[in-house]
Formats: C-alpha cells, sequence, structure tokens
C-alpha cells in the first residue's frame, strides 16, 4: 500500500507514476476524501473534548448539590454527535482504504515507462545460445517421446494445464530442487523454510494479490486459499512484528507447489509446461530496510543467476517496463532462458523490490535505537 503522506505531498508526481502504469489520475480523489476523513477526526477529537470537560463539570456539580441537568442534556446530543462522526469516519476510512488496496506500487525512478513487455530493456546476458546441426525438439515432444511426460493423461486426472512426470523427469524436477536449495542455503546465505501452502485471506492482502486478484487464486473454501507463490507464507512470516534493524537483513528460501487459475491466459501456451496450474518453485524472499532495498534485489539477481550459471544455460536478463511490472513491484527484474526449440525467451525466475508496499500491508515496522524508522 502507498504511503498517503506520499499522495499528500506529491499529488502530481503520484499521478504521472500511476499514469506510467496505465492508471488514470486519481490523486484528487484520494486527496479529497482524506481530508473529509481527516475534517471529520478533528471535529470528533473537539466534541470529545467538551464531552469530556462538561462530565467533569457535571461530576464536580453533582459533588456540590448543583443542578446540572443542562449539562446532562448536552452530553446526550453530543453522545448522538460522536456516533454519526464515528460512523462518517469509518466511512471516509473504507472509501479511503478501498483505492488505496488496488492502486500498484510505484514504480522507481530507474525503471523504464513502457505499455507491455516490448518496452522492456535488456539489461545484460549470459553465455551464448547454443548452435545445433539439426532442428531441437520443442520440451513437450521430448517429454512425450520418451514416455516422460503425459498430458492426455493429467488431463483426464484434473483437466488442462497439468502434467504428468514420470521415471527421470520427475527426478529430475526433484534433483534441481534439491540443487537448487543446497545452494541458496549453503553458499548464498538464505534460511530454508517449511512453509504451508493454504494461507488465509489476510495473509494475500499482505503480498498485494487480494483483494484485486481474486481470480488469478484457487480457493480451499473457508478463508482458505492455495498459494501462488511461496512468496506469499514466507513475506508474512513478519506481519504485525516491529523488527530491530540489527535483524535485518532476513533472507528466506522454500520449495513449495504452487497454484495459479492462469484466469488471463486463454488460449496462450496451451501445449507443455507452461503456464501450469500446478507447479514447483524454489523460492527467495529478503526483508530488509528501505535504504538497502536497492542493493539487496541485486543480491538477490545475483543469487538466481548462480544457478543458471551451473547449469551452463544461457539467459539474458530484462528490466521490466512500468507497464509490465507485478502489482506490488517497485522495480523487476526477468531472467529469461533461450528455449532452442521455441527458438525464443522464456522467463524463468523474477526478482522485484517491493520496497515498503508490503509491510505497510502486512503492519510490518522497522525499529532503530529505539525508534521507527518506517
Amino acid at each position: 500500500m502507498i504511503d498517503i503522506n506520499f499522495i499528500r505531498k506529491n499529488p502530481a508526481e503520484f499521478d504521472n507514476s500511476m499514469k506510467s502504469r496505465g492508471i488514470n489520475p486519481i490523486s484528487n480523489k484520494i486527496i479529497k476524501i482524506d481530508e473529509e476523513k481527516r475534517n471529520t477526526q478533528t471535529i470528533l477529537q473537539n466534541i470529545l473534548a467538551e464531552k469530556n470537560a462538561l462530565s467533569k463539570e457535571i461530576g464536580l456539580g453533582k459533588s456540590s448539590n448543583k443542578n446540572v441537568d443542562r449539562q446532562i442534556d448536552k452530553v446526550e446530543k453530543l453522545n448522538t454527535e460522536i456516533l454519526s462522526l464515528k460512523e462518517l469516519e469509518k466511512i471516509k476510512n473504507d472509501e479511503l482504504i478501498a483505492i488505496l488496496n488496488r492502486i500498484p506500487n510505484i514504480p522507481s525512478k530507474n525503471v523504464p515507462i513502457g505499455n507491455n513487455e516490448n518496452d522492456n530493456i535488456e539489461y545484460k546476458q549470459f553465455g551464448d545460445k547454443p548452435n545445433f546441426n539439426f532442428s531441437p525438439k520443442k520440451h513437450f515432444e521430448i517429454g512425450e517421446n520418451l514416455n516422460m511426460m503425459n498430458f492426455d493423461l493429467s488431463s483426464k486426472l484434473s483437466g488442462s494445464r497439468f502434467v504428468v512426470l514420470k521415471g527421470i523427469l520427475s527426478k529430475l524436477e526433484r534433483a534441481i530442487a534439491t540443487f537448487m536449495l543446497d545452494k541458496h542455503t549453503i553458499q548464498n546465505g538464505y534460511t530454508e523454510i517449511s512453509v504451508p501452502f493454504l494461507v488465509k485471506d489476510s495473509t494475500l492482502y499482505g503480498t498485494g494479490q487480494l483483494p484485486k486478484f481474486s481470480e488469478d487464486l484457487f480457493t480451499a473454501g473457508d478463508n482458505h486459499w492455495l498459494i501462488p507463490t511461496a512468496e506469499v507464507p514466507l513475506t508474512n512470516l513478519v506481519r504485525e512484528q516491529t523488527l530491530l534493524e540489527n535483524e535485518l537483513p532476513m533472507r528466506f528460501t522454500s520449495h513449495t507447489p504452487c497454484f495459479r487459475s492462469e484466469a488471463g491466459a486463454a488460449g496462450k501456451d496451451t501445449r507443455g509446461m507452461l503456464r501450469q496450474h500446478q507447479f514447483t518453485k524454489v523460492e527467495l524472499v529478503s526483508i530488509t530496510t528501505p535504504d538497502q532495498s536497492e542493493k539487496e534485489l541485486e543480491r538477490m539477481l545475483s543469487s538466481a543467476e548462480s544457478i543458471l550459471k551451473d547449469l551452463e544455460i544461457h539467459y539474458r536478463i530484462v528490466t521490466l517496463c512500468t507497464g509490465d511490472m507485478g502489482f506490488a513491484a517497485q522495480k523487476t527484474y526477468d531472467i529469461e532462458v533461450w528455449l532452442p526449440g521455441e527458438n525464443a525467451y522464456r522467463e524463468i525466475s523474477s526478482c522485484s523490490n517491493c520496497s515498503d508496499f508490503q509491510s505497510r500491508r502486512m503492519n510490518t515496522k522497522i525499529k532503530k535505537n529505539g525508534k521507527n524508522i518506517f
């Protein structure tokens, strides 16, 4: 969630940043509702102070056997006003939160302006594209020819966008995950965490999936959802906590299944293990101070790169433009590997700096020398 103080002080800058993300100017509406809420709070505080003064007057009057009927009538009228003002304050606060909940993060100043993936900018590459003296097959052709990747069977079991892996391919998936976890925990300084695969509404709200992107998720009923990524439970490990600066950074990693409805993917990537409803992923999450977040993003990127370098896979890194970034991101790097069978790059990893956007939604604070620095 964006700091309302920033919007108050920088309405033009805020509107320009939202425009770069495809959102029409909205600062005037936000500031108007915020002012109405704060004016209501001011009036309410004044009336409460008046009520307190009258209550003391009534107490003194009764102890002196004075007639305080007028003061009592006034307090009763004030009580009615107080109830009305509290209701109005709640209405305005709910209006404000409802708008802020659906506004994406403000892009970093060094993020390219653009509308979609065509406006992303290449950051760097590793290795060279492999050359073959034959026409490379696509991954699903290889898997199906080996009888180790079965989409027809998974369709019978679960419908489209699932896969059944068999034998060496199943073992390979498990081995790669173990390799990644060992690399990140032994060499890259992350702590492995085993997390729940079901989370509550408030957990998804904290990382920005709810309320805006419920259609991208699978509900499990009873206020529970299947996780779309381990980022959700890992980040929420610090929700509603006040962290000490010397405890940071915290670096977590986890291997989990991920579940996504792919609501907007109709007709896209209908063959193979792309845009699956269920897949496994090794996630990295860092919790750090605001002034160290850019540096931590570069460190995380290097950790993700180290996996592909060890595997000697050609890849490139692109900086996502404002129109292609995720809702909670301030800046995002996508790592794209070269798939010879498709003659194209495909995203294999995404590293984002969310600044203080998620911490505000989770009510997470940082304290230094006894004072909150966020």
